[in-house]
């Protein structure tokens, strides 16, 4: 068993003038195909009047993450990181990084999505942004 930090962010796109982004992080202990326990999850969210480029993304994880009580390797899809090889990503990030490669690595990802999408639906209901 391992301990990772799932990371996702919903949002990266315009909405009106502005960007509102949502990320969400998600500490779990997994083995190499199933989660073991989800131990915390951590929501922030995120305004900007320019798109977000790879120090700003990597800005809201390390924010993101920082509620968090429990540690472990950051996990993202290397979208989130516009496809830049990992060795580029590490170099950025204060704690260990890499891309997902395990299946639970990917659930636990899933996880963080649904978690950051809904915050967002709910954060733009809520300001009453259509």
């Amino acid at each position: 068993m391992f301990d990772i930090i799932a990371v996702d962010i919903s949002g990266r796109h315009k909405t009106g003038d502005e960007y509102l982004m949502v990320c969400a992080a998600v500490a779990a202990s997994v083995t190499a195909d199933h989660i073991e326990k989800i131990k915390q999850i951590a929501i922030r969210s995120f305004r900007s009047k320019s798109s977000p480029d790879i120090p700003d993304v990597v800005t809201m994880v390390e924010e993101t993450v920082s509620e968090l009580k429990f540690g472990g390797t950051i996990v993202t899809e290397a979208g989130d990181m516009y496809n830049k090889p990992q060795w580029v990503i590490d170099s950025m990030f204060s704690s260990d990084f890499k891309y997902q490669e395990s299946l639970s690595e990917r659930r636990c990802i899933e996880l963080a999505h649904h978690v950051s999408l809904g915050a967002r639906k709910l954060l733009l209901k809520e300001l009453g942004i259509q």
